[in-house]
């Protein structure tokens, strides 16, 4: 389906985006205690930032141009109502950008950094893979930078080229001592990302940007946190699983429709936290349906699928058909 066709998207029922169908996405575990607000995902962010920055005086949003509002506007509205203190520009430096917010987080501060875009993220591998994945390890557990968030937008938007639509993921997934997360729409996006600024380990949360503003949902406007390593089953069935995350369950969910009016029947699961990701939620699923297909937005060669696979034929050999 063509994203010129679709105009603005609302959420189906199973948690990914339909055309022209509205229903709620809320994680069965979590309870609503209050009606939502129809918002799309960055809306969502900037709500979740307001609420780590209004909740925690020891938070703070730094990153290139976040002071005006970043380049997709999730962080409008913060520095005026929160001060330049607590929210402001950084120079055009990634590395500087994580360094300084491993060495705000070691003093017990929240540091939410922003890369502009994942595929700038690597001349900060060294201070995200070298530094703060192994700042508690290498101290003896004296010392963490655990109040470290890195916020990054990922993955195709039809017209970024090759410098604006990365998908890196699996670079970071090889590193222990970090949490990845990937969440799929407004609602999941505003709790995980609130869990990840209040969880004691590092975390980079990349956010699907091809959804930024396509993807529309009823969003709580309360606070509120989703749990991290928890995958979510979003469409029960018989035949075969499906494993995706981030923005690549709207094309899984399709496929589901597809499939049913083949008649086959398609589980579908979001894995929503890639480091450390639920095996237990996917191997049950599979020793259900007996067959597995994994979908990812990232490059083949290296993918985060694969790691996948390789851990449920190991851990489902004999019933993997």
């Amino acid at each position: 389906m063509a994203t010129s066709s679709l105009r603005r998207l609302r959420f189906g029922r199973l948690g990914c985006w339909v055309p022209r169908r509205e229903f709620s996405t809320c994680d069965d575990k979590v309870v609503v205690q209050q009606n939502g607000k129809s918002m799309n995902l960055y809306s969502a962010i900037n709500q979740a930032l307001h609420i780590a920055l209004e909740t925690d005086p020891r938070a703070y949003v730094f990153g290139e141009d976040v002071g005006f509002g970043g380049v997709f506007r999730c962080t409008t509205g913060l520095a005026d109502r929160f001060g330049k203190s607590r929210v402001f520009n950084t120079p055009l430096c990634e590395q500087g950008i994580v360094g300084f917010g491993i060495g705000l987080a070691a003093m017990g501060n929240r540091a939410i950094a922003e890369i502009q875009f994942a595929d700038y993220i690597f001349p900060a591998f060294d201070q995200i893979v070298n530094e703060a994945a192994k700042f508690r390890y290498r101290s003896g557990n004296q010392f963490n930078c655990g109040g470290l968030t890195i916020r990054t937008p990922y993955g195709a938007v039809g017209h970024g080229g090759h410098y604006h639509s990365q998908s890196p993921e699996a670079f970071f997934c090889h590193v222990p001592g970090i949490k990845v997360i990937i969440p799929r729409s407004p609602q999941q996006a505003k709790g995980l990302l609130l869990s990840c600024i209040r969880d004691p380990n590092p975390v980079v949360f990349f956010e699907p940007k091809w959804l930024y503003r396509l993807a529309v949902e009823e969003v709580p406007e309360h606070d509120y946190m989703l749990p991290l390593s928890e995958a979510e089953v979003i469409r029960e069935g018989r035949d075969i699983t499906l494993v995706g995350w981030g923005a690549q369950l709207s094309i899984m969910e399709q496929a589901c429709l597809d499939a049913e009016k083949e008649g086959i029947s398609c589980e579908l699961i979001d894995l929503k936290t890639l480091i450390p990701w639920d095996k237990e939620t996917v191997e049950a699923s599979v020793r259900k349906t007996g067959r597995l297909l994994i979908s990812h937005e990232a490059p083949v060669t290296g993918g985060f699928g694969a790691e996948i696979s390789a851990s449920i034929v190991e851990r489902c050999f004999l019933r993997v058909s």
